[in-house]
């Protein structure tokens, strides 16, 4: 048995005639003939059993039925082409990649989103996190924010974030196993350790303790534990699993906040942190990131 549905086309075909009263200037919106326009209301008022339009010497004009339809036909048609022009409109928005890690991703620069979409809502952010950083990782992102020395990406970055760390515990860790009046007594503490390959390219334990010239007891380790990503390690420092290294920038927020607290000195690296990697071509979407990156990095 044929469908005997009206197809779309044939309501977009109704609603411009009797929106404009005429086949010629429906035709001519339309892009079709007077005759085809002619013959779609036709087999429309053939399928519905009623006639729809009334012909008169100019032009056309509904009928009651007519105008029920309209109604019906206008609403659609119009939910429709609002409907087309978001898809496009979605289509088109521009999507800028920011290629990181898991560390700045999730402790840096996730809490600090709502910013830049409030500051940019016309544009979509698409965020490419991983530990292992490809060679050819600029031909995929459109902004890096990257780990490493002044000699692996000064001459094509610029530094972001500084390292600059200090241990970090919870109060009440402190309270139980403290006080840490020095490096030395931190170094009979419980250490929460991260992962990295040797030699570190990061501040760890051992490059930690040898800007004092502390050498830790090999007894001391007992109840160390590490973790092979920054996020763990901060959550076993928040678990009070014992004292972290904690990157600047990176635990702002829970030192300010005093869900961790300062457990022993400030030390810094020297053109070593979180570089700024531009595109290899240069677009306004990209620069609209960086600008942002930067400008959050001195306003916190």
């Amino acid at each position: 048995m044929p469908d005997r549905r009206p197809e779309l086309g044939w309501m977009r075909v109704f609603a411009e005639v009797a929106r404009l009263g005429s086949f010629s200037a429906a035709a001519a919106v339309l892009g079709l003939t007077q005759p085809a326009v002619s013959y779609q209301i036709r087999r429309l008022e053939e399928q519905f059993g009623v006639a729809l339009l009334r012909r008169q010497h100019r032009g056309v004009e509904l009928t009651e039925e007519g105008e029920r339809l309209f109604q019906v036909a206008a609403k659609t048609v119009g939910d429709i082409d609002a409907l087309a022009r978001s898809f496009r409109a979605e289509a088109q928005r521009p999507v800028v990649r920011l290629r990181t890690d898991y560390a700045f991703s999730g402790l840096w620069l996730i809490p600090r989103m709502h910013g830049f979409r409030l500051l940019h809502p016309e544009m979509d952010i698409q965020i490419v996190a991983t530990q292992r950083l490809e060679p050819g990782f600029r031909d995929d992102a459109d902004v890096g924010v990257v780990f490493g020395t002044k000699a692996e990406f000064g001459a094509i970055g610029s530094l972001l974030l500084k390292e600059e760390v200090v241990p970090v515990c919870t109060r009440g860790f402190l309270d139980r196993n403290g006080p840490f009046d020095d490096p030395q007594q931190l170094a009979k503490s419980i250490l929460i350790h991260l992962d990295s390959p040797m030699p570190s390219p990061w501040f760890d334990w051992r490059s930690y303790f040898a800007e004092f010239s502390v050498t830790r007891d090999l007894h001391a380790g007992r109840g160390d534990v590490s973790f092979n990503t920054y996020s763990l390690v901060v959550q076993a420092a928040l678990s009070e699993q014992g004292v972290a290294i904690g990157w600047m920038g990176l635990v702002d927020t829970l030192l300010s906040t005093h869900m961790l607290v300062e457990a022993g000195p400030v030390i810094e690296a020297r053109d070593r942190g979180y570089w700024l990697i531009p595109p290899r071509s240069a677009n306004v979407d990209s620069e609209r990131l960086s600008n942002w990156l930067v400008d959050e990095v001195g306003r916190t």
